[in-house]
Formats: C-alpha cells, structure tokens, sequence
C-alpha cells in the first residue's frame, strides 16, 4: 500500500522516464513573449510582482548586496512555484517533490555563498560563527554549533520544499482512495474535504516557494560584510 502511495513521487515507476523531468521546464510556455509592441495583461501582471518581489529582496539582501542579486531570487522563486502548481495538476510529475531537484537547488547556491564568504570576507565569517555575548567557556561550544548549522542548511531547505509537497499529495490521494466504495453522504464530504485541501495545496505551493527563496537570500545576506 505505501510503494503505491509513493510510486507517484518516484520517476523510475513510469516508462517515460525522461518525460516526468521535462515538467520541470513546462514553466516556459507559460511565461509571456517579450518582443510583443503592446503588452499584455499577463505580461503587466508579472511585472507588477517581480517589481514587489525585488523590493522585498532588496530589503532582505541589504544594500550591499550586488548589483542585479535579487533577479536570481525572483527566478527561483517563480520557477518553484509554478512547478508546484503544476504539479497539482493530473498526470503531471512533480519534480519539486523529489529531492534530487530541491537540492540540485539548495546545494549550489549554499555552496556558492559559501564560496563568495570565506574567499572575500573571511574575518566576517569567522566572527559570523561566534555570536556577541558568548562566554568564552561556550566559544568552542558555538562554533561547532553554527559550523554544524551552516553545513545543514542545503539540506534543510530541499526538506523543508519536498516534505511539505509530498505531504500534501499524499492526503489528497488518501481521501481519493476512499471514495470509490462510499455512501452519498460520505462522497459529499470527502468531496469538499478535496477542494478544500486543494485550495490549502495551492496555498501551500506558493508559500513554498516563498520561503525557500526568502531563506535563499537571507544566507547570502550573511556572507555579505554590513
């Protein structure tokens, strides 16, 4: 029972094993033309909330920052959160859902931060692992400590993004289990059980996204000196 619940977040399951990673780039066709005279609506659309999402990176990633930064994390954010809408879709794979693509995700940008901190501001990161007030009998304590919770940080953020889409798809296909031999009463129920956890789903997909690209920016905000 639980191999057929989770056949769906397995790509090997299926014969068209390059095809369920080609969702990943589905995102692409739904992304407006920009060589057209007059804009559209969904082009105004998405300037609108890519011009929201840079002043809210920009607030994040401080002002020194680089130049052009926050144009990395509205791509992120936006290519997860279509993926994750798409994959609330039939029949479409969910490549967000497997690890292998959070942390194809999560792993080089912790690397590069982490890169781009210890080569230009080395003092900052060493000081980073120790943090004000600590007592001098706790300062070999704290930097294990950080040095552990500097190291985990790739993995949390892949985690964090798969577990909770995983978790989700896993009760939507438990409650469509259950309505193929129940009463009138029970159907409805489940029914509204259905769309109100899809609903939740496309909440959940959005905020996702919305917080792994947050968190994103914040670790780059740390290896940048104030």
């Amino acid at each position: 029972m639980m191999t057929s619940l989770f056949s769906s977040f397995d790509p090997c399951s299926s014969n068209n094993l390059f095809n369920n990673w080609l969702s990943t780039l589905t995102f692409i066709i739904i992304l407006p033309s920009t060589y057209w005279m007059n804009n559209n609506r969904l082009s105004v659309l998405l300037k609108n909330i890519s011009m929201t999402l840079h002043n809210e990176f920009k607030l994040l990633t401080g002002t020194h920052a680089p130049s052009g930064s926050t144009i990395m994390f509205i791509s992120l954010l936006l290519m997860i959160a279509i993926n994750n809408f798409l994959g609330l879709f039939p029949y479409i794979f969910t490549s967000t859902s497997h690890l292998v693509t959070a942390l194809s995700l999560a792993a080089p940008l912790w690397l590069a931060f982490m890169l781009y901190g210890w080569i230009n501001n080395m003092k900052h990161m060493f000081a980073h692992l120790v943090p004000l007030s600590t007592p001098n009998l706790l300062m070999p304590f704290m930097v294990l400590i950080e040095s552990i919770s500097n190291f985990i940080r790739p993995g949390t953020l892949a985690v964090r993004l798969s577990a909770n889409m995983i978790a989700g798809h896993l009760l939507l296909t438990l409650l469509g289990n259950q309505t193929s031999s129940s009463s009138s009463l029970i159907l409805m129920i489940m029914l509204f059980l259905q769309i109100t956890l899809l609903l939740l789903e496309c909440a959940v997909a959005l905020i996702q996204a919305y917080v792994f690209a947050v968190l994103s920016s914040l670790y780059s905000s740390e290896v940048i000196s104030h």
